[in-house]
């Protein structure tokens, strides 16, 4: 069976020299071949045939990206995905020859940032690449003058004003630090959506900051403090375990 649709042209995009990426797959062939683009695109490549190599390489080399096979011997792409999720936010991408939903909610779930499906075409795989790389290297300066930072979030009975950087809950206006409303209105502008300690720490302390994820854990703390009827079963902002944080909340409107 063949995977990738191959092609001699070059890719255009930015590269990262350097940027050491882990390929997990037990196909001598899928593995080649990503490692032939990657390299290709200016990345240093290490590689594993089953999931305890995986495992292991991850721990030693400490690689800026995994990508990593679902269906893999001794340790599966599920498994591994869950391992690294316990210490280490680096981006994982999931490769499978199945493309059934509850797969990919699954790897999702345990915190893959991306899933790809065989067959599949290593110039599409280089891209979602270097998409995440590229939104990881975002500063959230640079995130809010993409956006323009003017939308307001209405909820169902909460507020948040990103220009007058005011939040109100119940008509109640509420007192936030600067990096309270930002944390904030990260997590409100993607409801549902799920971010890694590492991912708020990047888009709100700042790719170059040295604040540890301990940092977000105390922010949020203080955030469901203030924003929680009961902080010790919060209805807005979900801790996903093992993975970070989501907002949720019924009826968003914005303006």
């Amino acid at each position: 069976m063949k995977y990738f649709v191959l092609s001699n042209d070059r890719m255009g995009s930015e590269r990262r020299v350097k940027r050491l990426i882990l390929i997990v797959e037990d196909e001598d062939t899928i593995r080649d071949v990503c490692r032939r683009y990657m390299e290709r695109e200016g990345y240093e490549v290490i590689e594993a045939s089953d999931g305890e190599q995986g495992w292991a390489q991850f721990s030693l080399r400490k690689p800026d990206l995994v990508l990593a096979d679902l269906m893999m011997p001794k340790r599966d792409g599920y498994q591994l995905c869950q391992d690294i999720r316990q210490d280490s936010d680096t981006p994982i991408i999931l490769l499978t020859a199945r493309g059934d939903e509850r797969d990919r909610v699954m790897g999702l779930t345990l915190g893959a940032d991306d899933y790809i499906t065989k067959p599949f075409s290593p110039r599409e795989l280089i891209l979602r690449m270097q998409n995440i790389f590229r939104r990881m290297s975002k500063t959230q300066s640079e995130l809010e003058a993409e956006s323009g930072r003017t939308q307001v979030l209405h909820f169902k009975d909460i507020l948040i004003d990103p220009t007058m950087r005011r939040v109100s809950l119940a008509g109640t206006g509420i007192d936030l630090t600067a990096k309270e409303f930002d944390v904030l209105y990260t997590l409100a502008r993607r409801p549902g959506g799920v971010f890694s300690k590492g991912q708020l720490l990047d888009l709100v302390w700042g790719y170059d900051s040295d604040a540890e994820p301990s940092a977000v854990t105390v922010l949020i703390r203080r955030l469901r403090e203030k924003i929680e009827a009961d902080p010790a079963r919060p209805r807005l902002i979900h801790t996903v375990w093992g993975i970070g944080y989501r907002f949720e909340a019924d009826g968003e409107l914005s303006t």
